[in-house]
């Protein structure tokens, strides 16, 4: 029994020491962990890591440093091309490989480059020209006839009803008298800031808007050619017909009424409804042409704000109505008359002429200096030139234009030329 003891207590013994022995290494791993490596050991590690290193870097080619791995990043990694945007360069830096290999289209137009280039160029303005259907345009028109005092249809036909001309020629309402659009006219350059005019132009017999006031003579393009800072209305006349009617500008208010409802259309025009106060307000220069006398005429008589009216130009168009020209042109004494007459009218103007001297106004009968308030011109054509080809060509080409360059000269007149002419009309 006490040898079994003696064995017993043997085998337990070893059996203590076999555990402490496995159990010690496992302590002292659990003690270094979270603390720092002891030095020696990681420099005794850290020198056979080199050694293994460089026995397996020895058959990797020698330039492959760490710089060739990680090389430093460049200026123009850093900072967009002039070909992208920043926005891009920095979606691009930090996107998916994917995202990079499908780049998103680029924008139109550039956020931030280094490039000497506009970021963004609004493209250039152009003269606005269109056709407006007014309320207050010079047809259709059911009134009197003031010469008369009769109605102005005053013929029928089954339903249809016309007029019949001092001449004895019948035209139709729903032909010549029903068109209510007026030729409106904006140059690029035109700025509703800046003092400026509107010119109202009548045209004469046998015209329309589109092929003859727009295209023949040109109008809206003079307008533009001048420089000036001004626009145009047209109201269409009686339709290619040789009648000289002026509709509702025969009326009392007339022309204010059109030049109202103008200033609606024209804010609209160019982009912003409040410029109509600025359009309620501007000056106006009236310009008659052959038949445009009677509504020019009526305007300045009956029109109800000849006071806005800065000038009155007729082209070859004294045909008639002599007292109101000359009224107009003795109260009003801070705008300019300008008349230039071929043969046809020159008997009429002569007499013109001679009235306003008698009522001591100065007349002159050259055109070859500014405008200037109370100026008052008379100036004959020789042959030559022919009355269809007035608008375009008078005691010069283009004779709207050099009106206009004639009338900004004089800031009295209230009119800023804000660009110098760039294009001819001559060459169209």
């Amino acid at each position: 029994m006490r040898a079994d003891r003696t064995r017993s207590g043997r085998r337990g013994r070893a059996l203590r020491f076999t555990l402490i022995s496995a159990l010690v290494p496992i302590s002292l791993m659990l003690v270094q962990c979270g603390n720092s490596p002891n030095p020696a050991a990681l420099a005794a590690n850290s020198q056979a890591n080199v050694q293994v290193v460089a026995k397996t870097n020895s058959q990797v080619a020698s330039s492959d440093t760490f710089e060739d791995r990680f090389p430093a990043p460049q200026f123009r990694e850093r900072f967009p091309a002039a070909s992208e945007s920043l926005l891009q360069r920095q979606m691009s830096d930090f996107s998916p490989k994917r995202a990079v290999q499908q780049q998103p289209q680029q924008a139109p137009y550039k956020v931030a480059s280094l490039a000497p280039q506009v970021p963004y160029q609004r493209p250039p303005r152009e003269d606005l020209t269109t056709l407006v259907s007014m309320k207050s345009s010079a047809f259709p028109y059911f009134g009197n006839n003031p010469a008369s005092d009769a109605p102005f249809l005053n013929i029928s036909k089954g339903d249809r009803r016309g007029h019949r001309s001092y001449s004895g020629r019948v035209f139709w309402q729903d032909e010549t008298y029903n068109d209510s659009r007026v030729l409106m006219h904006v140059p690029e350059h035109f700025d509703v800031r800046k003092p400026g005019v509107i010119v109202v132009f009548f045209h004469g017999n046998g015209a329309t808007l589109e092929r003859d006031v727009r295209d023949r003579q040109l109008v809206p393009q003079q307008i533009s050619d001048s420089g000036a800072n001004a626009v145009l209305l047209a109201p269409q006349m009686a339709v290619d017909a040789a009648d000289s009617s002026a509709g509702k500008f025969w009326q009392p208010g007339g022309l204010k009424r059109f030049m109202t409802e103008s200033a609606e259309h024209l804010a609209r025009l160019t982009g912003d409804p409040n410029n109509a106060r600025a359009f309620a307000d501007m000056p106006i220069v009236i310009v008659g042409y052959s038949g445009g006398f009677l509504p020019t005429a009526w305007s300045l008589e009956v029109g109800g704000i000849s006071d806005r009216v800065r000038g009155v130009v007729l082209l070859d168009a004294v045909y008639g109505e002599m007292d109101k020209f000359a009224s107009w042109i003795e109260s009003h004494r801070s705008g300019f008359f300008v008349s230039s007459y071929t043969h046809y009218t020159a008997r009429r103007d002569r007499e013109l002429m001679s009235m306003l001297r008698q009522k001591g106004i100065s007349v002159s009968e050259e055109m070859d200096g500014p405008l200037h308030p109370g100026s008052v011109v008379f100036v004959e054509t020789g042959d030559g030139i022919t009355h269809r080809d007035y608008v375009n060509r008078a005691w010069t080409q283009y004779p709207l234009k050099d009106v206009l360059v004639k009338m900004s000269a004089t800031p009295a007149l209230a009119l800023t030329r804000v660009a110098a002419t760039t294009s001819s009309v001559s060459g169209r």
